[in-house]
């Protein structure tokens, strides 16, 4: 939904050199360069407003921006309180009707102030469906079971319980600075130290919940259809009403509109009753009819509109919840009609039936990409589209399995079957005809699929025009592994064999090539670092391909060029692949390596291989650097001007065609390596490369690393090495030893940089994982395979500060057992008939968390079973095996066998036998164990408590166990343009220009808008950043907007407890505290630490952070016995993680003893301060402005010490009759609270003077000045990102001039 004019194409002034055209792949690699040469002037086309006259209601105005589209209008108009019953109506504009798709601005005589008429128009068929529909969803619009049972792309949001409605009027409400008594004190088992993780709190329930009940009933009538005399009289079909007061009414839907006739559910009779109350609207009839409807219907959208629109926008991807409470199942017509119509015939209102999914991903990828305005609207599309596929192939998927799709060779086995649904193809991860025989037979077949997805996902990444790929998702549901491609358009009609033209079908024995496939893939070859290589076929001839041999090329007969199974993309991962006669390093021989894994399918991750290759590329400049300096000790004086990698004077004389070598390869790279790199880069190019010593030495580093061209640093890879029955010829000989050498390289380089760099970051808390899926994303960001899991592990064991990374370790643990679970489960479920579903999944979770010894499983019972069962049937669905191994499965056997794969698979010794002794040994909790496997499964369980450590009832039953959902796997499509904004934004940002930051990341939130529509995942990162810097400017109100987006977005798109979503409750109670909203950020605060309890526990060190925001808050309302449980246990957790000498420990002692001061116990006040001061001396010395701090409000409490001491002394003294002085005990400043939060925030206000300023300017425009220099040298390049964003300040701020300290949405994970 487009909130009005939120849409700016926005415009580029200077096309051209700034801008080389992005075919070149390489679009991920320069971080949006050319927003910071030139700034971007933006052409915003401004808004304007018209009238719109609606019968029955007073005129309005409404803002509208010229390139929206007229439905656009209409769809406003639907979601208004006051014309939201309306469907079926046109726009008029003096008397001529307003085409539906033309834009505003194409419109004759539109302009300020002109008056748009709603007119209604007659009904059709789907006009009625359209519009009964529409009422439904109102009727159901505040009704959360849609988002419970994952239908319609529907997600949870609970924000708005814990703020009590809108944040946005903290001025106009009554809680203003005065200190209304707010009760603080939070439910037992959130306080520190609480041994209990209840379920219910993480759903709360909703006031708006409890429906007003507008009608009992409205369904289709069972007279449907109309016969044909009623038809001629206009009837399209019939409804049954019984409304809130009982009364049964059926109603006709005519062209004209709804009314009554005379029908009763038993005879039928069609004429209309008197009254019959024609009206055009089934809303207005409804509301003449039932007085109860009228009032709760007003009351129902009064409701609906006051809600915050991200809780009803639609995600683009359907996002599942693992928990729900129980539901009533109400009678719902559509819902009913939805289930058997299989909703082909007005899916997204798009004429002529079925969509063509192949022909709309193509087209989409085939729109011009020339400004950015075209690009906008290419991107946009492209993603569109590419949701709508996904959440058709995932109803398709789910269909194939439950066994509603006939297959298409009904005669072969179950297991062998493809489908066809909706213009999706759709196969099972099974090896059906010995396909992946040589590769790990079915288990490779399961793999296969996500391999292949990856490939799609770099492929259309890289976005070469004229080279397709097919649409693919991949769906695990019931323990089957489905996966969904768009058809290619002539490729049912003939045989594989002679449609393939490119690459081999039979793994490499036959393999064909052709001149536009390699030319095509070619301009692949760069970003994707893939070599360009010749293998023999069967009949010994050289053939010449540009992708591994099992990547096939099709023409279809749309004439385009597909290519498809790219699942080996990628080289392969020799740790995992033991090839007789190789040795590997002897980094990977002490690891244990080669390990032979269950497949042969394993490669290494895109990123792996991006970072092997820059980690290669600091090294070449370092050897070619190196030696030229001691050649040219003499020439070093010469000082020069280009900065972008210097990659340009080698490049100048290579072989290849120039293109952006340094940009792809040093992107993302660490500051201090760029700022190497610049120095020695620049002695390169000093040099102009006609020396012929310098030749030599460029070419001694090339070979140094491996790179292929002697010239110029270039290393790719041949994914064909090391794959069984790829033959090379005798000529090649040579570049495939230095093939084979670079993949051990590699494997080397995972785990002697890769996997000790993750846990030094996990140390150092550059990371913060909090679950499994947080732990894996930090993982494969560094491009290490989840199979490593083992070997990451074991490095944290062996770790010197291994109590530092105990959250990392217990986390892992989680991972471990809940992946080998999930393994073991999906084969489990593959024996179970439908009838048996909820008993044997509630009895597996019995087996794996219950305490209860001896859990029985309920078979199905008899009668539903046939004692005659043919066991021959062919043809049963893929999910009705017949078999019930699975009820005998016991908690004994479920963990021996949890141990053994965690053995097999990621070669981890795990130490123990059932639950309790992993919750013992580990200290793990079962709700997390729970949490992770219905996330990683799709189980739904229903939300109440469990007795997991009864040993008297098993934990689940049946009951408990509401739903199955898939878990899907897809592409997803990028917002470049928006994506370079943000970033440029970020750097900006750094360097302390808030303002011009400020106004690019607005930019980017426009863009993000257009192309994701109002919700994604990098929209939410983009407004907590926005949040951030508004914040830091002053403008608190602001922040406050843009950070509940961004909460309310990363709940219904990322989850409601999701480690993301909690960072962002944090930020959120820290804008509500600054705008006095105390009770609002303590309930923030309050439901952000559950939330972590939940998801992992007491003992990660962003407890710390948490403890302190709440110690903070509650000190700031006086409540000091609450604060200081809080507070001491954050300087607990913060000193086990950091270490008792760290500056966080010492900041954490210093709000320890201001909240002892304010109860004035100061012995333990001072206790604490001196403990901080004696940290800062040691840390910063003597002279630093934090150790003077200290040292000063040392003394201020010893004065207040001495003066109590007095008084005390003077009491005992005298008596009663002391002359006592009035003792000052300062309850403490909202602003020094505030000044607090900031510090342990990480917000820091750094004054600049005005000669900062001067110097900053002068140094930007040095650069700038630079950057142009080496840009008119070298125009045939993208630069490399310049200026390295200072990586985070240093803990000592007093040297770095930019205005904030790390504000990057990456504070924190």
């Amino acid at each position: 939904m487009l909130l009005n004019g939120d849409c700016p194409e926005s415009l580029k002034k200077e096309e051209g050199a700034a801008e080389p055209p992005r075919e070149n792949g390489l679009d991920e690699a320069d971080p949006g360069d050319e927003t910071s040469g030139q700034e971007v002037i933006v052409i915003q086309d401004t808004g304007f407003s018209v009238k719109i006259l609606a019968p029955g209601i007073e005129p309005f105005s409404l803002q509208v921006s010229p390139q929206e589209m007229v439905q656009e209008i209409h769809q406003v108009l639907m979601d208004r309180e006051d014309t939201c019953h309306r469907t079926c109506f046109s726009l008029h504009l003096d008397g001529n009707v307003l085409d539906h798709f033309s834009e505003l601005r194409s419109v004759e005589g539109l302009q300020e102030g002109s008056v748009l008429r709603v007119v209604e128009e007659p009904y059709t068929v789907r006009e009625a469906r359209i519009h009964v529909r529409h009422v439904r969803d109102l009727l159901k619009s505040l009704d959360p079971s849609d988002a419970f049972n994952g239908v319609d792309c529907n997600s949870l949001s609970f924000l708005s319980v814990f703020t009590d409605g809108d944040l946005g009027d903290s001025g106009k409400r009554k809680k203003g600075l005065e200190m209304d008594p707010i009760d603080c004190t939070p439910p037992e088992y959130i306080l520190p130290g609480s041994r209990e993780r209840p379920l219910c709190p993480l759903q709360p329930q909703n006031r708006d919940w409890k429906p007003l009940q507008c009608l009992k009933v409205l369904t289709m009538s069972g007279w449907n259809p109309p016969p044909g005399n009623r038809k001629m009289h206009g009837d399209l079909m019939y409804l049954f009403v019984i409304t809130a007061e009982d009364r049964q009414v059926s109603i006709t839907a005519s062209t004209r509109g709804f009314y009554l006739n005379q029908s009763t559910a038993y005879h039928f009779n069609p004429k209309p009753a008197s009254p019959r109350f024609l009206s055009h609207s089934l809303v207005e009839l409804l509301n003449q009819i039932s007085p109860a409807f009228r009032k709760n219907f007003a009351v129902l959208q009064k409701k609906r509109v006051q809600r915050h629109p991200f809780e009803r926008i639609a995600t683009p991807f359907q996002v599942y919840s693992w928990t729900a409470p129980q539901a009533e199942h109400a009678m719902d017509c559509v819902r009913a009609e939805d289930a058997y119509t299989s909703r082909l015939g007005y899916e997204e209102h798009i004429p002529g039936q079925t969509r063509d999914w192949n022909e709309e991903l193509q087209t989409t990828r085939e729109l011009p990409r020339k400004n950015l305005p075209e690009r906008l609207l290419r991107e946009r599309a492209i993603f569109k589209v590419h949701s709508d596929f996904t959440a058709a192939a995932t109803r398709g998927a789910m269909a194939v399995i439950d066994g509603n799709v006939m297959a298409i060779n009904p005669s072969e086995e179950t297991k062998m079957q493809m489908f066809i649904w909706n213009n999706i193809f759709f196969s099972l991860g099974f090896d059906v005809r010995d396909h992946y025989k040589d590769f790990g037979g079915d288990v490779a077949a399961y793999v296969a699929p996500t391999n292949d997805l990856n490939g799609v996902r770099t492929y259309n990444a890289v976005d070469v025009e004229g080279l397709y790929t097919l649409g693919t998702v991949v769906v695990d549901y019931r323990g089957y592994r489905v996966t969904a491609q768009s058809i290619i358009p002539g490729i049912l009609e003939r045989d594989q064999e002679q449609s393939v033209i490119y690459g081999s079908i039979d793994f490499g024995k036959t393999v064909v090539s052709h001149p536009r496939y390699l030319e095509l893939l070619e301009r692949t070859s760069r970003p994707l670092k893939i070599l360009r290589h010749r293998v023999l076929n069967d009949r010994d001839e050289e053939v010449e391909l540009c992708s591994s041999v099992e990547c096939k090329g099709i023409i279809g007969n749309d004439g385009r060029h597909y290519i498809l199974d790219l699942l080996r993309t990628f080289p392969p991962d020799l740790n995992f692949l033991p090839v007789p006669g190789e040795e590997l390093p002897e980094e990977c021989a002490r690891a244990g390596f080669p390990r032979a894994h269950r497949h042969k399918l394993c490669c290494l991750r895109q990123e792996l291989v991006d970072a092997f290759v820059e980690h290669r590329y600091l090294l070449f400049m370092k050897l070619a650097a190196l030696q030229l300096m001691q050649q040219k000790a003499s020439q070093l004086e010469t000082p020069s001007s280009l900065e972008n990698g210097g990659s340009s004077s080698l490049e100048s004389k290579s072989e290849d065609p120039p293109g952006p070598e340094a940009g792809s390869e040093e992107e993302g790279s660490s500051a201090s390596g760029l700022a190497k790199v610049k120095e020695l880069a620049e002695t390169i190019a000093a040099d102009d490369g006609t020396d012929p010593r310098s030749r030599e030495v460029i070419r001694n580093a090339c070979k140094a690393v491996g790179s292929i061209s002697s010239t110029a640093f270039d290393i790719r890879f041949n994914p064909d090495i090391f794959s069984p029955g790829v033959r090379f010829p005798e000529s090649c000989q040579d570049e495939v030893r230095d093939q084979k050498q670079l993949l051990k390289d590699a494997a080397a380089f995972l785990l002697s940089c890769q996997i000790p760099g993750l846990v030094k970051d996990c140390m150092e808390h550059a990371v913060l994982p909090m679950d499994g899926a947080t732990l894996a994303e930090v993982m494969r960001q560094r491009g290490i395979n989840m199979r490593y899991l083992g070997k990451v592990l074991e490095l944290v064991l062996r770790s010197p500060a291994r109590h530092q990374l105990d959250h990392v370790y217990k986390i892992g643990i989680g991972e471990l057992i809940t992946r080998s679970a999930k393994h073991i489960f999906k084969t489990y479920l593959q024996g179970v008939e439908l009838s048996g579903l909820s008993a044997a999944i509630s009895h597996f979770l019995n087996c794996f968390l219950s305490s209860y010894p001896n859990p029985v499983a309920h078979l199905p019972a008899d009668e539903l079973v046939s004692k005659k069962r043919n066991k021959r049937r062919k043809n049963r669905p893929p999910g009705a095996a017949d078999n019930t191994a699975w009820a005998v499965v016991t908690p004994q056997e479920l963990w021996k066998d949890i141990c053994q794969e965690a053995k097999n698979y990621f070669d981890f010794h795990l130490e123990c036998e059932t639950v309790d002794q992993a919750v013992e040994t580990y200290g793990l909790q079962k709700i997390t164990l729970l949490r992770e496997i219905s996330l990683k499964t799709g189980i739904q369980v229903l939300l109440k408590e469990y007795s997991f450590d009864s040993r008297h009832k098993p934990a689940f039953t049946e009951e408990d166990v509401l739903n199955i959902f898939p878990v899907v796997k897809h592409v997803n499509p990028k917002a470049s343009d928006a994506f370079h904004f943000f970033q440029s934004g970020q750097a900006k940002v750094q360097q302390g220009f808030l303002k011009e930051g400020c106004e690019l990341i607005n930019e980017a939130l426009n863009l993000f808008n257009n192309v994701y529509g109002a919700m994604h995942v990098e929209t939410c990162a983009c407004l907590r950043l926005l949040a951030r810097l508004h914040y830091i400017m002053g403008d608190y109100a602001e922040a406050l907007s843009n950070q509940q987006k961004a909460v309310l977005m990363s709940e219904r798109v990322m989850g409601i407890e999701h480690p993301n979503t909690i960072q962002e409750y944090m930020h959120l109670a820290l804008y509500c505290f600054a705008s006095s909203q105390l009770s609002t950020a303590l309930s923030l605060l309050y439901r952000a630490r559950y939330l972590m309890l939940l998801v992992f526990g007491e003992d990660h060190p962003e407890m710390a952070l948490l403890d302190n925001n709440i110690g903070l808050v509650l000190h700031g309302v006086m409540e000091y016995d609450l604060s200081l449980r809080f507070l001491e246990n954050a300087l607990a957790v913060s000193t086990k993680y950091h270490g008792p000498k760290a500056l966080k420990v010492a900041l954490s002692h210093h709000l320890v003893a201001r909240v002892y001061e304010s109860k004035a116990e100061f012995r333990s006040a001072l206790q604490h301060e001196k403990e901080g001061y004696t940290i800062y001396k040691t840390q910063l010395g003597e002279d630093h402005e934090k150790t003077k701090e200290s040292s000063e409000y040392l003394k201020c409490l010893t004065q207040q010490a001495v003066a109590l001491q007095r008084t005390m002394n003077e009491i005992y003294r005298n008596g009663s009759s002391a002359n006592i002085p009035p003792l000052k005990f300062t309850a403490p400043s909202m602003a020094s609270v505030l000044e607090q939060l900031n510090v342990i925030n990480g917000i820091l206000f750094i004054p600049l003077s005005q000669k900062d300023l001067e110097n900053l300017k002068a140094e930007v425009a040095r650069r700038h000045q630079l950057q142009e220099a080496s840009r008119n040298k070298d125009r045939a390049e993208e630069p490399m990102a310049t200026e390295p964003a200072p990586a985070g300040a240093p803990e000592d701020l007093g040297s770095q001039p930019p205005a904030a300290k790390d504000p990057s949405p990456s504070v924190q994970g």
